[in-house]
């Protein structure tokens, strides 16, 4: 779809949770929506934008709202419930002044893309007569599951061997998202995935950054027995999908300064095409000293090089004595990196990952084969659909104390690079799944269908509003 040569350019503000992983897709999406025609205005804390890194060239426009914490974000907040209670408070009030400022600068907004954790602010988007478009973060299969607790329709605590949910494979407990089968922990966050489904009712429309192959039983079952949802991902930089917007080809917005420098790809250059394990648990995950022992010593067992991403604030718990004695040649710690980057090079095999959606799409679209060390949240959902349904990882299994010991991740890493029958399955899928993700997003493809879909609804909608 070419872009519009109508004079009314529908004008969206975005509206991302206050995390990597969340701005990304939402950021991606919106360059998408303005090489179809469309105007694009991100809106992010105040605190998020004094301390990212950003694109100086992007086409998309960037406004602040605050959070109540604007010199040190969530982190200043006294808890997660809080920080949560004062954005929204405070974030509402703002959100509405921003519309307004907006409106009467000559570029009026038309509707609101809002993470779907932040369901206040469709109640914003109605107040001040806008359209409302939910955007949801993690995978349809997640959101059905948070979807049916939020209505009463899969009663808590889980009970049985088996978890049922329409749509879905049959589940062990352990493989629904973790606010679900430990029901208790971290209360904030539970309500705040719960919540999604209070008013989305009353969105003018639904999008998930899934695609449609990757998820069709799901989506097909959500779309008709609930809402006319539409896939339209994957949501990375064009150059590693369809390459038809010439200027994207990285995220745009880093929270975190990346340290990929030629010395990296020097080093990886030193080892054969698919030997190397790449390990990296996001931005969030903290993992605790033992378990940083144990993946250390399962990854030197395995006898393969590694590049593990170890964030600044974590690096103090690695066990030095066993890292000092692994050559350099043999492993890199890095605090950060340009993820994509790195998946992108032939030398790596495998993806050491805690399943963060971000980084399973990521390793999806460019085949890389998994090894899934999920920690919480929606993660063991992620590495379900990783070992058994798309088929392009193993999940490495932690024991009755928690732990995945380092037998496991060494057991873990050789069956996806030993090069046996489960290893070449995985790589074969992988390879087939990277083909479907990049056609979902190119001209014609099931994401690009929708996207159109999408753009010329929103106009034919925003221009008799």
């Amino acid at each position: 779809m070419e872009p519009s040569s109508k004079l009314h350019r529908p004008h969206v503000l975005v509206v991302p949770y206050p995390g990597q992983g969340h701005i990304n897709p939402m950021l991606q999406f919106s360059k998408r929506l303005v090489s179809k025609g469309l105007k694009a205005t991100l809106a992010l804390t105040v605190h998020i934008a004094k301390s990212m890194h950003a694109d100086p060239s992007s086409s998309i426009n960037l406004e602040t709202i605050s959070d109540g914490h604007d010199l040190g974000g969530r982190a200043s907040a006294e808890s997660m419930q809080a920080y949560l209670t004062s954005f929204q408070t405070v974030g509402s009030r703002g959100l509405a002044e921003l519309i307004h400022k907006l409106d009467c600068s000559g570029r009026p907004v038309d509707a609101i893309i809002y993470d779907g954790f932040l369901p206040w602010v469709l109640d914003v988007a109605k107040q001040c007569e806008k359209l409302g478009v939910v955007f949801f973060t993690q995978t349809c299969a997640v959101n059905n599951i948070y979807y049916h607790v939020q209505r009463g329709l899969l009663p808590l605590p889980l009970s049985g061997d088996s978890v049922r949910v329409p749509g879905l494979p049959p589940l062990e407990p352990s493989e629904t998202p973790s606010f679900v089968c430990k029901l208790g922990t971290y209360p904030a966050f539970y309500d705040m995935v719960i919540n999604q489904f209070t008013n989305v009712d009353e969105a003018d429309f639904m999008l998930c950054d899934t695609f449609y192959e990757l998820e069709k039983e799901v989506v097909d079952w959500m779309s008709t027995n609930l809402w006319p949802l539409k896939t339209i991902g994957p949501t990375l930089p064009s150059l590693y999908l369809d390459k038809r917007l010439p200027d994207d080809a990285a995220y745009g917005i880093n929270l975190f300064t990346p340290t990929t420098t030629s010395t990296v790809f020097t080093w990886l250059r030193h080892h054969p095409p698919h030997s190397v394990v790449y390990v990296s648990f996001g931005s969030f995950a903290e993992l605790d000293p033992s378990q940083f022992s144990e993946l250390a010593h399962g990854l030197a067992l395995a006898g393969h090089p590694f590049l593990w991403i170890v964030r600044s604030s974590e690096q103090h718990k690695l066990p030095r004595d066993l890292m000092d004695s692994i050559p350099s040649k043999e492993a890199l710690i890095l605090p950060w990196c340009d993820q994509l980057e790195i998946l992108t090079n032939d030398s790596i095999g495998c993806f050491v990952t805690h399943c963060g959606l971000n980084s399973v799409i990521e390793a999806i679209c460019l085949g890389v084969p998994m090894v899934a060390m999920p920690q919480w949240t929606d993660q063991g959902t992620n590495a379900k659909f990783v070992e058994n349904v798309w088929r392009v990882g193993v999940r490495a299994r932690a024991d009755e104390a928690g732990l995945v010991r380092r037998e496991e991740v060494e057991r873990r890493v050789r069956e996806v690079l030993g090069g046996g029958e489960r290893g070449v399955e995985m790589a074969d899928s992988a390879r087939r799944w990277m083909a479907a993700a990049k056609a979902s997003i190119s001209e014609g493809g099931s994401s690009d269908r929708n996207i159109d879909d999408f753009v010329a609804k929103l106009a034919t909608r925003s221009s008799v509003e």
